[in-house]
């Protein structure tokens, strides 16, 4: 198994975009994932991810509660680019 450390740029559109991020966020850790930093401008969100494995990610991706989530936000669920990076 392979360690993923992810970096997540999400637009803010609204309060909502935020509370749905919050939500989202605390299913991580059934899946190996933990939140190591989340800075915010109020508009926009930097988000450092670590998964345990690719496994976990892909579980989260799939994570039938996150997809509730999704359909219950709908409009507010904020677009959000994904890097997978490495430390230098």
């Amino acid at each position: 198994m392979t360690e993923l450390l992810l970096v997540a740029l999400v637009d803010l559109v609204s309060e909502d975009s935020a509370r749905y991020e919050d939500e989202v966020l605390a299913l991580l850790p059934r899946h190996g994932g933990t939140l190591e930093r989340r800075l915010t401008t109020g508009r926009e969100e930097v988000q450092v991810i670590r998964f345990a494995s690719r496994e976990g990610l892909t579980a989260f991706t799939e994570d039938a509660d996150r997809q509730a989530l999704r359909e219950r936000y709908g409009a507010a669920v904020p677009a959000t680019r994904v890097l997978e990076v490495t430390p230098r």
